[in-house]
């Protein structure tokens, strides 16, 4: 094997499978990269088994095909010494190759890839679907914070992708709270759906960038594949069922609260400064146009409480929720303005965009309340 290449552009391409590399593997193989030269092209993959990324990088004065595996560590930490120069890649013998630059060389040792595990892929069966490359961002990153750690029910760990023949929908919970996010943009000729782990979310949507219009999804019972510009992502799919998500979905909550995100917000931050550091819980008062949180501890005689002014229309009503949750919700959420509609201090609240905002119908979440001694 034998190639030319910017030594900038490699360093590009293994930085961005570089993800898929396992700190710690019970097969040491994995912790290479897979080198496969094809003509002028340069395929890079990274695997742990579970996630694989592969990318390919245009090459010149080739000679030799064929395969290497390459140490991840190695080849890294010498790309990131080097300016950016032409760079030439040769192997000498079984077990070496060369790194040529412009006043310098390095010999680093390689794998045979044989030993490199198959590539998982889809079947006969695989569905494939359009998705615009900012909507499945905004999607993942609306969602994943509400993933769960749950060893008993893996498929919480996930974000669950739910097309139907008008629309799609990406789903989170962790039992405690709910978010679901809504596309009109991607929609499938029948029902159809899969839960993609969050730790693959998190890489995907780290890695997919701005200049990218459209992101290719081709999914079966087992694996699912994203591919983009020259990037390839290949994830092994959270088996189990997913909750019936929109059975629990508030439909007819008729108290209403109207209010400025960020003053909420910055409300909640504040008053839970004084919330008992276990249960993190804090108290909604809500009253026609206004509002009255209030946070206390009596293991350290602490308390708090704030007073505002909000649109409420409804009954007056006392709820307690989580300070931790109620701020992850509020924190992601991209709105000025939100509407959290209520049925009683029992029941999960809805938590909205207001209906002047253009993502209303995109992005909503559920939050359980809890018990207010």
């Amino acid at each position: 094997m034998k190639f030319v290449i910017s030594s900038s552009e490699l360093l590009r391409g293994i930085l961005s499978v570089s993800k898929a590399i396992p700190t710690k593997s019970a097969l040491p193989i994995l912790e290479n990269f897979l080198f496969n030269l094809k003509g002028d092209r340069l395929e890079i993959t990274a695997s742990d088994t579970e996630l694989t990324l592969k990318t390919e990088l245009e090459v010149e004065n080739t000679s030799e095909e064929g395969q290497i595996a390459v140490p991840a560590s190695h080849i890294t930490n010498l790309l990131k010494e080097l300016p950016d120069q032409p760079l030439t890649i040769e192997t000498k013998n079984d077990t070496s190759f060369e790194c040529i630059w412009s006043s310098g060389t390095s010999t680093l040792p390689y794998f045979p890839a044989e030993d490199y595990p198959e590539i998982m892929t889809t079947d006969e069966t695989a569905v494939n679907i359009q998705f615009p490359a900012q909507s499945l961002v905004e999607g993942i990153a609306g969602t994943i914070y509400a993933t769960a750690d749950d060893e008993i029910r893996p498929a919480m760990n996930g974000i669950l992708f739910d097309f139907e023949p008008d629309s799609t929908t990406l789903v989170a919970s962790d039992s405690h709270k709910l978010i679901c996010y809504t596309t009109n943009d991607v929609k499938s000729a029948e029902k159809a759906s899969f839960i993609l782990h969050k730790r693959p979310a998190a890489v995907l949507r780290s890695i997919i960038g701005k200049n990218v219009e459209t992101v290719d999804i081709t999914f079966d019972s087992k694996n699912v594949i994203f591919n983009f510009d020259s990037t390839m992502v290949v994830c092994r799919l959270v088996v189990g069922k997913y909750p019936k998500y929109r059975d629990v979905i508030p439909q007819n909550n008729s108290n209403v609260l109207k209010i400025d995100r960020t003053l909420l917000l910055n409300t909640v931050r504040r008053v839970s400064v004084c919330a008992n550091k276990a249960s993190n819980h804090i108290k909604f008062d809500l009253k026609s146009g206004s509002l009255e949180i209030s946070a206390q501890d009596l293991g350290f005689s602490i308390a708090a409480y704030e007073k505002m002014d909000c649109q409420y229309e409804g009954d007056d009503l006392t709820i307690g929720f989580k300070s931790t949750f109620m701020i992850d919700i509020l924190n992601n959420m991209n709105c000025n303005e939100i509407v959290i509609k209520f049925a009683d201090s029992r029941r999960a609240a809805l938590i909205v965009p207001s209906e002047e905002e253009a993502e209303s119908e995109k992005i909503c979440g559920i939050l359980m309340p809890i018990m207010i001694a």
